[in-house]
């Protein structure tokens, strides 16, 4: 199930939200708003509410958690952004990854 999570998730979004890929989640976090979509089989389809939602592309950023190890990863097709410095899947720039850990274990956590 993919939402858009904006407070720290309970136990049932949790559950909800891992259901797809089995206790990995993918997460697409607006660094803005500090808000993530989480959940879904593509990251695309996490930044398509988001946007929906009035995020700025600019802003967000591809990873996920695996819920039983806590383990954040930073890779997503909608990272390869050139123009913002980002010529790989994997989110390059320290200070974005920071900022989307930060608020990935805040909500999800």
């Amino acid at each position: 199930m993919l939402l858009i999570v904006r407070q720290k998730a309970d136990g049932d979004t949790l559950k909800k939200i891992a259901e797809d890929l089995d206790g990995y989640v993918k997460v697409v976090v607006d660094i803005k708003r500090r808000i993530l979509s989480a959940g879904g089989k593509l990251h695309v389809d996490g930044e398509s509410i988001l946007l929906r939602d009035g995020s700025k592309q600019v802003d967000l950023w591809g990873g996920g958690i695996d819920l039983e190890t806590n383990e954040i990863d930073f890779d997503s097709m909608i990272n390869l952004r050139p123009a913002q410095a980002n010529p790989s899947r994997e989110v390059l720039g320290q200070a974005i990854r920071k900022e989307m850990e930060t608020i990935i274990r805040s909500l999800l956590k």
